[in-house]
């Protein structure tokens, strides 16, 4: 009987406090309002760095000293033995690049004749 009392008296509250809402999420106002706050500080934030970049960039850098030139690191300025004589010293990279070129027309031209 205590148990019918009890159910029947929590039943009475549940009614008189009205319908549960789910807070789970939120308006799609706040949501708007959210993302137009987060794009403006993204904006302003690509302003700052830019400006800071510029900043940066424009001022100079020191240059410093050469290191003094300590016995025990050893540095070697020896020439190769084959000397500075050999092709690849000769030619630069686009006079290399049209020879090989060449070289490889005139080849497949007499493999083709063969």
């Amino acid at each position: 009987m205590a148990s019918a009392a009890a159910r029947s008296g929590l039943r009475s509250l549940a009614v008189r406090a009205g319908p549960l809402r789910r807070r789970m999420s939120s308006s799609v106002h706040d949501d708007a309002y959210e993302t137009a706050k987060w794009e403006k500080i993204t904006y302003a934030g690509i302003v700052t760095c830019t400006l800071l970049a510029a900043y940066n960039l424009s001022k100079g850098h020191p240059h410093f000293d050469e290191p003094p030139a300590y016995p025990y690191l050893h540095i070697r300025n020896k020439e190769f033995p084959w000397g500075m004589d050999c092709i690849p010293h000769q030619f630069d990279l686009a006079a290399c690049l049209i020879l090989c070129y060449l070289l490889r027309s005139l080849l497949l031209k007499e493999m083709r004749q063969d």
